[in-house]
């Protein structure tokens, strides 16, 4: 900075500046106080269909998620500019200080084009006297004014660096960099420099200082926007893929190795969430990034020039934190060409590790070798990137390759077309690996099922939906119709590796309206008034639904999942059409013993089925295997925290009444609350019992059980609504409930011969 611009700065500009951000802060708050409070809320509390349901209500979270990125990117530049300004006019005051304070010893500062120069103006017969008096006074107030010249334009550089790299951070809509203050926002870009600069080093010349100060940084900043572009950019995508295979090789980290390897898996996790991080920003730099690393999948990384590949490398740096959707599906269709390269179109496996490869991993799972089950532990975090992966195609019936079926019905084979999904789930031969303590991984697998949950589900797995996740979409009904009918057509796909169950349990805990009206054998306009579905439907066949269910329930924690999730969908429908303020047009039937009944059987028959899977799975060992059951519904009480979609994970399926109901404003004193303190009592109970029931009782007691729900349900509904016309309706809900887990065992046993599991 000139000294002279310092000098005579006009500050009223800035001031200006400063003044009409603040401004902008306050109104950017009350828009988001708004969007999130009248639209959002809004959006959330109405009881839409149809497009208005998925597109609609999306739009409506997103618009009010860009107001909170809006008010956050002018509050992190008002004060950024503020700071800014305050240090500029602190240094002008102590440049004219310095400057007064040289006129007052005969000392005058010139200042030109580039610089400044310090003279006297003393007489040139009294300079010797001067020079005696006040030595060195010339050279230190030149060091002063020095000094605080630099300094500022320091803080006018840096504040421009950082403003800039907020600006680059989105394109299109707004940044979520939060700073409070300039210097954070400083600081964050200089340490990425810092620690991009020691993750460049050689693997064998990084200290274990070096190390360690590498792991906590991006600890520290993995969340941090501008540190996150900065130092992803900086090391560069090969860069990258450079570091994490050099300190995981032996030969060339061997002292680091010996002394950090326990903290590997720490690093892997702080750099992966930051990379993540890294990847939501739009800056020319890691637009360049993005598209490097998706030209690398198939490269090869290190030195050996064959193993390990690009794609091997990133995708165990794809664990953790929420990638770019856009780079997830692009990364996506670059691994699928890749996998088609090394396994043949599918005809054979790939992705082998042999005991002299490093590990990729080190996380104890597995080995990451195999690329996908690291890229599918991304999808599991990214909803929409994971959807439209496994709906892409990996060969259609046009391409060179071996997986048939019968065309038109005549027996004769012909090639097919498969999907990301069909190949992943069904036909996929996957690589044999190891965890850390020798045995077999299930790491890919159980990966792929939960990127199978944040497809179908629209949230990411192991998290519950809340009032903001959208309805699901023809997209994600799509996929649910498809993984029903694979585990329909064949369960082992499931019970060979019960590891899956959880997840697929939670999956059909969320589509309880579409497998209701599945199991009805009737889509008429009836049906969907019985079973509304908001969004897009899922469209199953009742055969399907059942095996689907059957296998489902021998899994402990899946069966949970679906289990709470229908008594909790059951009473909330009692109290749905029970509600005498229901408009006509959405009322299922004029009689209530009817609409009771029919809600009942249902049920009945969803839990039945899921009972004949449970009976299944604890056969031979029941006392052991059943309490697993009962402590798996017991821990679903843990979910509850006032609203019923953070209580069983069917938020999504849950409706909303006339007068606001369960959906909207909480489920204490609902028929939906009554219940599953019912259930979760009996359930910590009977896995604290003893002895559990032998295989003859366990139909009996779940039978009566699942009664007692349905009619507290039902009399609780009826109460609330004051339904004193309604003296029989607990009766109504029992009768129905029996016929429904009664049609339960007519139906498994009518597909049993049919099923790979012996029943």
């Amino acid at each position: 900075m000139d000294l002279d611009a310092l000098r005579d700065a006009n500050f009223k500009l800035l001031d200006d500046a400063v003044e009409d951000w603040t401004t902008m802060v306050g109104d950017l708050e009350d828009l988001k106080d708004s969007a999130d409070k009248g639209l959002r809320g809004a959006a959330n509390k109405s009881n839409w269909a149809g497009v208005n349901a998925t597109v609609s209500k999306e739009f409506i979270g997103k618009t009010a998620g860009e107001f909170e990125d809006a008010h956050t990117q002018a509050n992190s530049i008002r004060n950024i500019l503020r700071d800014t300004r305050d240090e500029l006019k602190i240094y002008k005051g102590k440049l004219n200080d310095a400057i007064d304070r040289g006129r007052q010893k005969k000392l005058t500062v010139l200042g030109y084009e580039g610089g400044f120069t310090v003279t006297t103006n003393v007489p040139p017969e009294a300079r010797a006297q001067q020079d005696r008096d006040n030595k060195g006074d010339i050279t230190a107030l030149r060091d002063e004014i020095q000094g605080i010249l630099d300094k500022a334009s320091e803080s006018d550089s840096s504040a421009n660096t950082v403003l800039q790299a907020i600006a680059d951070q989105s394109t299109l809509g707004f940044s979520d960099a939060n700073y409070n203050n300039r210097d954070s926002a400083v600081e964050a870009i200089k340490e990425a420099d810092e620690l991009a600069r020691l993750a460049k080093k050689k693997p064998e010349d990084m200290t274990v200082e070096e190390f360690d100060r590498l792991n906590v940084g991006l600890k520290k900043y993995a969340n941090d926007d501008l540190f996150a572009e900065r130092f992803a950019t900086n090391l560069g995508a090969e860069g990258t893929l450079n570091f994490w295979t050099g300190i995981n090789d032996p030969h060339s980290a061997r002292e680091l190795g010996s002394q950090r390897v326990d903290q590997y898996d720490d690093l892997q996790k702080n750099l992966s969430l930051t990379l993540a991080n890294a990847t939501q920003s739009d800056s020319a730099g890691m637009t360049d990034w993005k598209s490097k690393m998706v030209e690398m999948v198939d490269k090869p990384v290190g030195r050996n020039g064959g193993f390990p590949l690009g794609g091997q490398v990133m995708t165990n740096l794809m664990r953790w934190g929420d990638y770019d959707d856009s780079f997830l599906n692009t990364y996506g269709d670059k691994l699928i060409e890749t996998e088609k390269k090394f396994t043949d179109n599918g005809r054979h496996s790939a992705w082998q590790r042999t005991g002299m490869d490093p590990l990729l991993n080190r996380t104890g799972t597995d080995s990451g070798w195999d690329p996908m089950t690291g890229y599918l532990k991304a999808l599991s975090n990214s909803p929409d990137a994971a959807t439209e992966f496994f709906n892409g195609t990996f060969v259609t019936k046009d391409e060179d390759h071996d997986f048939t079926h019968d065309t038109d019905g005549d027996g004769k084979e012909g090639k097919r077309t498969l999907t990301n999904f069909d190949y992943l789930f069904e036909e996929r031969d996957w690589p044999q690996d190891v965890d850390d303590k020798g045995d077999d991984s299930i790491a890919g697998r159980n990966n792929l099922a939960m990127a199978l949950e944040a497809a179908t589900t629209g949230h990411p797995a192991g998290e519950l939906p809340t009032l903001d996740t959208p309805p699901h979409n023809a997209e994600q009904a799509k996929l649910m119709e498809s993984l029903v009918g694979s585990i329909s057509e064949d369960n082992e796909r499931v019970t060979k590796h019960g590891y899956m169950g959880d997840s697929i349990g939670q999956i059909a805990s969320e589509y309880l309206p579409d497998i209701n009206r599945a199991m009805t054998d009737d889509g008429d306009d009836d049906t969907n008034r019985l079973f509304p579905v908001v969004g897009s439907e899922a469209e199953f066949n009742h055969r399907d639904v059942t095996r689907f269910l059957f296998t489902v329930g021998q899994n402990p924690d899946g069966y949970a999942a679906v289990e709470v999730g229908q008594k909790a969908y059951m009473a909330n429908l009692m109290d749905y059409h029970l509600n005498p303020d229901l408009p006509e047009e959405q009322r299922y039937a004029k009689d209530p013993q009817f609409v009771v009944e029919q809600i009942a059987k249902g049920s009945g028959e969803v839990s039945g089925t899921l009972a004949q899977g449970r009976a299944e799975a604890v056969a031979g060992e029941a006392e052991e295997k059943d309490k697993a059951y009962e402590h798996s519904v017991a821990q679903w009480k843990n979910a509850i925290s006032g609203t019923v979609g953070t209580v069983t994970g069917v938020g999504t399926t849950l409706i909303a009444s006339p007068a606001g109901g369960a959906a909207v404003g909480g489920i204490a004193g609902t028929a939906t609350s009554m219940v599953l303190e019912e259930i979760f009592k009996d359930a910590e109970g009977k896995a604290k019992d003893e002895a559990g029931p032998v295989m003859g009782e366990h139909w009996e007691s779940g039978l009566d059980s699942n009664g007692k729900y349905t009619e507290k349900a039902a009399e609780t509904a009826a109460k609330n609504h004051n339904r004193t016309d309604l003296p029989d309706v607990g009766e109504w809900a029992r009768d129905g409930a029996q016929r429904g887990f009664d049609a339960s065992g007519t139906n498994v046993g009518a597909m049993a011969a049919d099923l790979k599991t012996d029943i």
